[in-house]
């Protein structure tokens, strides 16, 4: 979460509170304007509260529109219902609310069938936060397995972690917390990810494993995972150096398995130690659920799993945090009950569909070039033709006068001279939403074709999305 600071004693100032926020004394609630920025000293009446938190988050964006998230900004209103008869259950008290607890235990059974691990009951898992907390987890697991392996030099040796440079910034954060060095593989020419040799070639005996991302954030492509696996193979036919990978499936976890049936990616990979997936993108769970699955025992250092008293037997658990909802697992087992693999693929192949015909539409305006069209995850990158007197960050700007929150970035090493334009396409993002994107779009290129030039002095600030 963001780290914000106490307000200076300039920004102190009061609330306006309208008189018919009261609801029987058109007055009443109204002897104290609260303040902003410490409690008031008096209740206020529950509508007046509401009221005031609700018009202030009028000035929000519209989640629908954002076509930078991956989060599930839709769902079916019975979901929602769920959802709400759930949300004071404490996902931590197996023993209170043991129905919940076994409705997370199926929902790892049925990712573990999902992602063809060799033996679904032999597997481990757990759901998180999201996949932030479940790659924390994983890259724990790494570590320790590491650990163990090297007992006799750690912790003199200082691990490392290989991944691409566009990894979710989760990793970077991982690597932070834990001392573990980042050793990240840089971007070259129209390679926007990991290459599975260079990879391989920063492996040493320090190294704790490999991520491998199944779906971009930069852009929306997948890594090549079984070649990342074969690289690390013939590593180890060479040196003896045995590497575990780690796919992070934040996205493409639940897009492959449903659209993408013969890409081999998961624990069909004896390489492959464990996944994560984000339940709140394509899941299709509002936020916030993840799931880490490890293929067996073997992959999890028992060390790190702590036992609760669970209806008078043995609940291993997994987590960094300790209390949080169970609305959002329930939803989680509400989507995979309600949709199946069918469901799924209807949905997942719909929204591809929606990303793969907008991409062709904005390439058709002819000021735009596009990196990738949505063919992998539905998501895709398109930066600005040469010559053009605007950039991707004065498009960026003037779509949000009409709505659309559509992020504007450079890309990392060594592709900083590349900045592009990003769509994610979600549930909920039709056709329909898709074809008024473009009209706006269009309707504002006579606009930027006549700026003098692109009018971003400060690429840095201009950039409001990061990974």
């Amino acid at each position: 979460m963001a780290l914000h600071k106490g307000p200076e004693k300039h920004e102190e100032r009061l609330m306006s509170v309208n008189p018919f926020f009261g609801e029987a004394n058109p007055v009443g609630g109204m002897t104290e304007a609260p303040p902003t920025h410490r409690l008031p000293d008096t209740p206020l009446p529950p509508s007046t509260a509401y009221q005031l938190v609700h018009d202030e988050l009028m000035l929000d964006g519209n989640s629908r529109l954002n076509l930078a998230t991956f989060v599930t900004t839709w769902m079916e209103p019975q979901a929602g219902v769920l959802m709400g008869e759930c949300r004071d259950k404490n996902m931590i008290d197996k023993d209170e609310y043991p129905r919940t607890a076994e409705l997370e235990r199926r929902c790892v059974a049925m990712l573990a069938d999902l992602w063809n691990a060799p033996d679904p009951s032999a597997a481990v898992g757990c759901s998180t936060t999201g996949s932030s907390e479940a790659c924390m987890l994983a890259g724990m697991a790494l570590k320790r397995r590491w650990a163990q392996r090297n007992a006799d030099r750690y912790p003199g040796a200082r691990p490392n972690l290989v991944m691409g440079v566009n990894v979710q910034v989760c990793w970077e954060k991982f690597c932070n917390f834990w001392e573990v060095e980042a050793r990240l593989v840089p971007m070259e020419g129209d390679r926007y990810h990991l290459d599975p040799e260079t990879a391989a070639g920063l492996c040493d005996e320090n190294t704790i494993g490999v991520v491998g991302i199944l779906g971009s954030t930069f852009d929306g492509s997948y890594e090549p995972v079984a070649e990342l696996c074969a690289a690390l193979d013939a590593l180890q036919e060479r040196t003896g150096l045995d590497i575990p990978v780690h796919v992070d499936g934040a996205s493409g976890a639940m897009i492959a398995p449903f659209l993408d049936e013969d890409l081999v990616w998961d624990f069909r990979l004896p390489r492959v130690a464990s996944i994560n997936t984000s339940g709140h993108k394509y899941g299709l769970v509002y936020p916030g659920v993840g799931w880490a699955l490890w293929r067996d025992k073997e992959a999890l250092p028992e060390e790190l799993v702590f036992r609760v008293n669970y209806l008078g037997g043995d609940m291993p658990t997994f987590a960094l945090n300790f209390s949080r909802p169970g609305a959002q697992v329930v939803a989680q087992y509400y989507s995979f009950l309600r949709l199946g693999r069918e469901g799924y693929r209807a949905v997942q192949q719909t929204t591809r569909d929606v990303a793969r015909a907008l991409a062709g539409k904005i390439e058709a305006l002819g000021d735009f070039r596009l990196l990738t069209r949505g063919d992998e995850l539905p998501v895709f990158a398109f930066t600005t033709n040469e010559g053009l007197s605007y950039d991707v960050f004065d498009v960026s700007r003037r779509m949000r006068e009409h709505g659309w929150l559509l992020p504007a970035y450079t890309f990392p090493p060594n592709r900083e001279d590349l900045a592009v334009l990003r769509v994610v396409c979600r549930n909920g993002f039709s056709h329909d939403l898709a074809d008024l994107f473009v009209d706006d779009l269009a309707r504002l290129l006579p606009e930027l074709r006549r700026q003098p030039h692109p009018l971003t002095k400060d690429r840095d600030a201009a950039t409001s999305f990061h990974h």
